[in-house]
């Protein structure tokens, strides 16, 4: 695939030399800190050396105090609490992190997620009707419930109080809970508004815990959860985030729960990253709700003996193992019905088959932008609803389209890039139409092409293992904080390049630059084919992040491959 290369613009130099001179660091790092909007001593304090204790007061959140003395009411009253959650990654987490402190404080807590196969997303009346069979009266909604304005009214019919602790973007009203958290309320005057649903589930362990005369230290160890759930829903790593991600790395690496540890079990190493957290642990938690049922998360994130979660451990990876068969299969059938209607050329996809498996039409939706870069949609038949899962591409607000398109929905909800809905099957062929047509006449056509953003073009005389250690100290990366990527130019491979891979799919090569002689080991996954631009020492640019390779004890930098493109 074609990928458009942009090379961020220099910033004001004086910026660059002012910070070089308090922080005694190079023009590289000076001028990444610049490009992120960190210019004086103490932002980049505040970047490198986070502090939990310069976090937001929790009670700044719009209804927190509210929502704090409802539940310090159903303690002292002796109510039942139910934590109830989505079922991927941000809301078991969620769901997780409050049960497990309630429970310390409070000996009436039970935890619900919904089925996705006979429920599907966000509150449910099944829920409800559950609590109301066991005489719960607070239902505390984690990562969902911002549009559940039918669902909270049962509720209320009931004698059941909601609190809803979300980050989906509101609607135009909202549910008549007793307290609402969410710092994407328009009302809502809360300093940073990226929280995931597990982050606005800590705010509020945060506020029960101050409240208790406490301090956030002292719930510090949870935030393993809440770094899980930041890296696996992609919210910005900036922020609060960023501080968040930053302890709750520190936790994993050296005292994580006994689940966590057990699904980290199979990747050995001695400091996990959020690369790690995105690719090793967040599948798994999120292939027991797609595979099974989110329970088994929550109960391997709420368990205490280690030999047990183990046992839970390896059952979810068998579920894990079967979701990539699942995803892998479902993928080729999208690709197939996309080329049998003739639809290559459109500039959406939406893509439907009744008896598709459920739990993995978002993983599909994001495999098929990687051939087909544009908005997509993937959808199956559950309960006699067609139901499935939205992703978009750079830039692009399928949200937004979504919201044009809403006369032919039953329901829709989530974010900029990413959503989920449910039609009736007679409003399927209109839909198709109508969101080809929004989408056709809204996308940019420089959004139609994969983006590689590139900070700045070094010399290989520039890499040194002193900068990797500081590109290091940037982590932890993610939206609104990417990894560091660099381009340079005139590199000639020295000879050793070859396709490597089961599949001969990705591209193994050793660079010199110019007329340099230090010469720098590379990898590009999936860049198998990039082969033929590096044969006779042809010249190529590329654009890549700078990376370690350990081999039979060795440590070496190495290019990690972004793209190559002749000069």
């Amino acid at each position: 695939m074609y990928m458009r290369w942009t090379l961020k613009p220099k910033p004001e130099q004086s910026k660059v030399r002012s910070l070089q001179e308090v922080l005694k660091v190079d023009t590289i790092t000076a001028t990444l800190l610049v490009q992120r909007g960190i210019e004086t001593y103490d932002q980049a304090r505040h970047f490198f050396r986070p502090e939990l204790n310069e976090l937001h007061n929790p009670f700044l959140m719009k209804d927190m105090d509210i929502a704090v003395s409802r539940i310090e009411r159903a303690m002292s009253e002796e109510e039942s609490i139910m934590v109830f959650g989505d079922y991927d990654v941000d809301g078991t987490t969620a769901v997780a992190l409050l049960s497990t402190f309630l429970d310390d404080i409070h000996d009436r807590v039970t935890t619900y997620i919904p089925d996705r196969y006979d429920e599907g997303y966000g509150i449910s009346i099944k829920g409800i009707d559950y609590a109301d069979d066991n005489d719960i009266s607070l239902i505390i909604a984690l990562d969902c419930g911002i549009k559940a304005i039918d669902q909270v009214e049962y509720a209320k019919s009931k004698g059941i109080d909601f609190i809803i602790c979300d980050h989906h973007r509101p609607g135009e009203n909202l549910p008549d809970a007793i307290a609402i958290l969410n710092p994407k309320r328009e009302d809502c005057n809360y300093p940073y508004k990226e929280l995931c649903g597990c982050g606005v589930g800590f705010k509020l362990i945060q506020a029960i815990t101050e409240k208790r005369g406490e301090t956030v230290e002292d719930i510090g160890f949870y935030l393993d959860l809440v770094a899980t759930a930041i890296a696996a829903d992609i919210v910005p790593m900036t922020g609060e985030n960023r501080a968040l991600a930053h302890y709750g790395l520190q936790v994993i690496n050296s005292s994580p729960r006994p689940g966590i540890k057990a699904l980290l079990a199979s990747k050995k190493k001695d400091q996990y990253n959020i690369t790690d957290v995105v690719f090793t642990l967040a599948p798994r938690i999120n292939a027991a709700g797609r595979m099974k049922h989110g329970l088994y998360a929550v109960d391997l994130l709420r368990e205490t003996d280690y030999s047990s979660a183990v046992i839970a451990a390896e059952a979810i990876d068998g579920f894990n193992t079967e979701r990539r068969e699942l995803d892998k299969m479902i993928t080729e059938e999208a690709i197939n019905i996309i080329i049998s209607a003739g639809e290559e050329e459109c500039d959406s996809t939406v893509v439907y088959k009744e008896n598709w498996h459920k739990g993995v039409l978002g993983i599909v939706a994001s495999r098929l932008i990687e051939t087909y870069y544009r908005p997509t949609i993937v959808l199956t038949l559950s309960n006699g609803l067609i139901t499935g899962s939205v992703r978009s591409v750079k830039g692009f607000d399928v949200y937004n389209a979504l919201e044009k398109c809403k006369s032919h929905l039953d329901r829709f909800g989530g974010h900029k890039y990413a959503a989920g809905l449910t039609l009736k099957p007679e409003n399927l062929s209109a839909f198709k139409t109508d969101f080809e047509e929004v989408v056709a006449s809204t996308i940019q056509a420089d959004q139609k092409i994969p983006e590689i953003t590139i900070d700045m073009e070094i010399e290989f005389d520039e890499i040194t293992p002193k900068l990797h250690r500081i590109l290091s100290q940037m982590a932890p990366f993610g939206p609104g904080n990417m990894t560091p990527v660099f381009m340079s130019r005139n590199l000639a491979d020295t000879g050793y390049a070859k396709q490597v891979g089961e599949l001969a799919n990705h591209l193994k090569a050793r660079f010199v630059h110019g007329h340099s002689i230090k010469k720098l080991g590379a990898i590009g996954f999936g860049l198998g084919k990039k082969m033929e631009l590096l044969r006779n020492r042809k010249k190529v640019m590329a654009a890549y992040s700078i990376d370690e390779n350990h081999w039979n004890g060795r440590i070496d930098l190495q290019l990690k491959l972004r793209d190559l493109k002749s000069t």
